[in-house]
């Protein structure tokens, strides 16, 4: 695995490089997304029959065959082994408890001279999760795009995924039973991005659009956003690690894999204050290779964005890592905790030695969709607010308005808008006209 030092002559370019990492053209595939799109919209159910046949290598009989039943999916959960179906749980249980927590209130406030201000928080109506499948279908992001839509209180939520040779994941079936999901869709892609945000004959549009996908789906969410509201633009998984002397070699090297296996665009970058530290992970890493049954994926992945960096200081550490802004930070130091108020910058936080970021990826209970690419410095992790919106609550009495609606008016005046200086000011002469009457 690589290793750099910041005292080196070119580390300036090699780091620019890893703050670049999650750049995409989408320039290359927009055209092909725009036409996807627009065929669904113009075309509707026969598109997605089209598109799932082209993509897919399956050909649906009619609309009805776009669905799941609800039958499937709980004969899926029915036959799971106990001790996996007991898992599921544990992480549905501890997933729902943590977004709990994260419920926004409404609330209302009373002023003395009669102004009342609030706001109310109200649940979308509709939401559609995109879940992958096919080569990568990962239950666990049914549960954490599905959980908090549920605790916000969604009325009605739609779950697209790809079945290649419509041969659906199971485990994917029975997490969609266990979360009461009522529609399930077999299509994937800019197609499933496409027929949520617009609806079809057979499907209602939604409201918002969470879940990770490819970078087709991660432009066909860009294309749509404005139509429905979305979550954020996701790129390739990636680790951050921070680390010193104290650290575990063979800790951090598979935790540095535990990403790279994921896809050979992952990006796996540790930053240590100790050489020996650097040295040994890198053996370690090599070691661990051999063992990965992913092992293709993982290598390139480790070669082509994989680093390690080593720097004086852990302070000029931190530093560099709030500029990465990982998608997963460990904290491997003897203290991690004292660093915790320095860190700016980070989808997920993991701290200590015994917190991999696969705890986080199934049963901690934070979420793991998560910002990618250095977004984490303006974007949050999935969370119960991406399926709420909020409303402003104004109520003015007689007296609020004859205390304020002349300076509301003023303001009004300075911007040329007539109608809503005059708006105000007829409240205010009404009231006075009354007390000469």
């Amino acid at each position: 695995m690589k290793i750099i030092n910041t005292k080196d002559e070119n580390f300036k370019e090699e780091f620019e490089e890893i703050l670049n990492r999650g750049k995409v053209d989408i320039k290359k595939v927009s055209g092909i997304v725009n036409d996807i799109i627009d065929d669904i919209i113009t075309n509707k159910d026969e598109a997605v029959i089209e598109h799932i046949k082209k993509f897919d290598n399956w050909s649906p009989k009619n609309s009805d065959d776009l669905f799941i039943s609800q039958d499937q999916m709980k004969q899926a959960y029915d036959n799971i082994d106990d001790d996996l179906r007991e898992s599921l749980h544990l992480a549905y249980d501890r997933i729902e408890a943590y977004h709990q927590k994260q419920l926004p209130k409404s609330w209302i406030d009373f002023e003395d001279n009669g102004t009342i201000l609030g706001q109310k928080v109200t649940a979308v109506s509709r939401a559609g999760l995109y879940i992958p499948g096919g080569k990568a279908a990962y239950p666990s992001s049914l549960l954490m795009n599905a959980i908090p839509a549920i605790v916000a209180g969604v009325e009605e939520i739609i779950v697209a995924t790809p079945t290649p040779n419509n041969e659906p994941n199971e485990l994917l079936l029975a997490a969609c039973h266990l979360c009461g999901i009522k529609t399930v869709i077999k299509v994937g892609g800019a197609s499933a991005i496409a027929v949520m945000a617009y609806g079809t004959n057979s499907v209602k549009k939604v409201d918002v659009i969470t879940g990770p996908g490819n970078i087709f789906v991660a432009t066909a969410k860009k294309l749509v956003y404005g139509e429905v509201n979305i979550d954020m633009i996701a790129g390739p998984s990636e680790i951050g690690i921070l680390s010193d002397e104290s650290a575990n070699p063979k800790y951090l090297a598979i935790d540095l894999l535990s990403q790279a296996e994921h896809d050979q665009m992952a990006s796996s970058i540790m930053i240590t204050t100790d050489e020996n530290i650097a040295q040994q992970t890198s053996q370690e890493v090599d070691k661990y290779l051999k063992e990965l049954t992913r092992e293709d994926i993982a290598r390139e992945s480790i070669e082509q964005r994989g680093c390690i960096i080593v720097t004086s200081c852990m302070g000029y550490a931190v530093h560099l890592m709030n500029e990465i802004a990982p998608e997963h930070l460990e904290v491997m130091t003897s203290n991690p905790f004292e660093l915790l108020p320095k860190i700016k910058n980070a989808g997920a936080i993991f701290l200590g030695q015994n917190t991999p970021e696969p705890i986080g990826d199934y049963i901690a209970g934070p979420n793991h969709t998560l910002p990618t690419g250095g977004t984490a410095k303006f974007y949050s992790p999935l969370n119960v607010e991406n399926f709420m919106k909020k409303s402003s609550i104004i109520s003015f009495s007689q007296n609020a308005i004859n205390d304020m609606g002349e300076k509301c008016a003023l303001l009004a005046d300075t911007e040329g808008l007539t109608a809503h200086a005059k708006s105000v000011r007829v409240r205010i002469e009404n009231k006075q006209n009354e007390k000469h009457k």
